[in-house]
């Protein structure tokens, strides 16, 4: 059965179906987004544990030509680095869709823009033909602009969608060109990245070319990704989204600039690669440190959120930085549990958004007694930002950081710094804010916790995926570790590039000897 293409379809055809039914039927729109997204999480979930752990190769694989021209096709596949991202994208969308009963108005549009957002994000994830690849994650894209300027709460959201869509827009424009720019390095034979990956390793570009064409990936995935300063629109943007889409953009589209720079860049552009990672290892700091910073002084619980987001997302890019295997491996197992964490989060939030009518934390106090579901749930997701092990952040984290020791142990320091005083001390103040203390008499009278089971679900759903894989990482680790060592590689084949030359020291100093080496 073709798996990836089933797992694609079935949101895709459900908003179909809700295009050209009658706008009345509001419960049946609801139905067909949780039944589709359900049968999508049914196929992923088949797909991830039938992945054959140590074969080489894409798995799962369908090629259909498409544009004979451009050498582009239908491709689609999964190895190591992008099978959990499927995984993750069909549970939270599951959940999105379950907790899509905020939106009470224009409910055939919402439900049928949500659809296409999960069909474009998986698929991105999925695809293997550059143009597709491009074409999926816009069309998850757009309907985030219009989601949050129709749907979207608090007295700037104009102001959010307009700041979102400028920096997203122009992060997709750079990343156009960049892809353009490598399908012109190919000699234009061939969109698929197998074989365009295949043919540079063989006639790499020239160095000129590949440090411009990495410096516009770069920039633009980054500004997708929201690496430091181009960052600001994430926190604004998700405080005004609506609950489903603020968790699929920051848990699962947001992966898309990093998933690129390791699918794309890195293995593909190798002298780009040496010239640019030491940047993007100094730029992720301010992620790490600004970021964190900035979220200590938040108030209000959901800015708290999208600073944090921002500031984890900092750890992938210094995996990606580190250009190792250990570094590597941990930036993908990070994209997965900031996944899960990022949707169990703002799932959480826009549920006491919709109780308490505010996420204003002084306005809280002693939820954890009066809401033992849901404070129990947020103080478990508050405890998984901030590292703690048992959940998935922590391995990933420390992979990261291991890996990163081996490139440079003063970023090293800055990052474990953040990672442990800062995360801690905004989290942990949450939590005590927010869950402990005496109940305010006014939430006395509407302080009704989530008794619904269906309700349940989806927050239990993304806390059982950070709990296995941070109980269990190596049901990850395993399938990701072989794919990157091939990243890492490709990246660090410098040699192969006429006029270039290994670096003398400064960039990977301490790092494996030997470019496919493991952990």
């Amino acid at each position: 059965m073709a798996w990836l293409s089933f797992i694609i379809l079935c949101p895709l055809v459900a908003a179909l179906l809700i295009a050209v039914l009658p706008r009345n039927l509001r419960v049946l729109f609801r139905v067909l987004a949780v039944t589709a997204t359900a049968l999508s999480l049914a196929g992923a979930l088949t797909v991830f544990f039938s992945f054959q752990t140590g074969s080489d190769g894409l798995q799962f694989e369908e090629y259909h030509p498409w544009i004979e021209l451009l050498g582009a096709g239908y491709h689609l596949g999964v190895d190591g680095l992008n099978v959990g991202l499927v995984l993750l994208a069909t549970v939270v969308a599951f959940a999105a869709a379950c907790l899509a009963w905020e939106v009470t108005h224009r409910e055939k549009e919402f439900y049928l823009l949500l659809l296409l957002m999960t069909g474009g994000v998986i698929g991105a994830f999925a695809a293997f033909d550059m143009l597709l690849f491009f074409v999926f994650h816009e069309l998850a894209l757009i309907p985030t602009f219009l989601m949050i300027g129709i749907w979207g709460r608090g007295p700037d959201r104009d102001y959010a969608a307009f700041k979102l869509t400028l920096y997203l827009m122009v992060g997709s424009l750079l990343v156009l060109l960049g892809l353009i720019g490598l399908h012109a390095a190919g000699g234009f034979r061939s969109l698929d990245m197998v074989d365009l990956q295949a043919h540079l390793a063989i006639d790499p570009a020239p160095v000129a070319w590949q440090r411009t064409l990495f410096g516009l990936l770069l920039a633009g995935f980054g500004m997708l990704v929201a690496l430091w300063p181009f960052h600001t629109w994430a926190p604004t943007g998700y405080a005004a989204a609506p609950t489903p889409t603020a968790m699929l953009h920051a848990g699962v589209l947001k992966k898309f600039g990093l998933y690129g720079l390791i699918r794309v860049a890195l293995p593909m552009l190798p002298e780009g690669a040496r010239t640019w990672l030491p940047v993007l290892a100094v730029l992720c700091l301010g992620n790490i440190l600004y970021s964190g910073l900035v979220a200590i002084r938040q108030r209000d619980l959901n800015l708290l959120i999208g600073n944090s987001s921002v500031a984890h997302v900092g750890f992938a890019f210094l995996g990606i930085a580190s250009l190792n295997v250990l570094g590597v491996t941990g930036a993908v197992l990070v994209m997965v549990a900031h996944g899960f964490l990022a949707a169990l989060l703002f799932g959480l939030n826009g549920w006491l958004h919709q109780r308490f009518g505010s996420t204003e934390m002084d306005r809280f106090g002693g939820l954890l007694v009066a809401l033992p579901f849901a404070g129990t749930l947020l103080a478990m997701a508050m405890l998984a930002g901030c590292g703690l092990p048992g959940f998935a952040g922590f391995p990933g984290e420390a992979l990261v950081l291991f890996g990163a020791w081996q490139y440079s142990r003063v970023l090293t320091v800055l990052a474990a710094w953040g990672a442990l005083i800062l995360a801690a001390v905004y989290m942990l103040r949450a939590i005590r804010t927010v869950l402990h203390g005496p109940l305010p008499e006014k939430l006395r009278g509407i302080a009704a916790d989530v008794q619904n089971p269906w309700q349940r679900l989806p927050y239990a759903l993304l806390l059982a995926g950070l709990v296995y894989f941070g109980v269990w990482p190596r049901a990850l680790v395993d399938k990701v570790q072989p794919a990157a060592a091939e990243v890492v590689a490709r990246a660090r084949s410098w040699a192969a590039v006429p006029g270039s030359s290994m670096p003398s020291g400064t960039l990977l100093a301490g790092n494996d000897p030997e470019p496919g080496g493991t952990p």
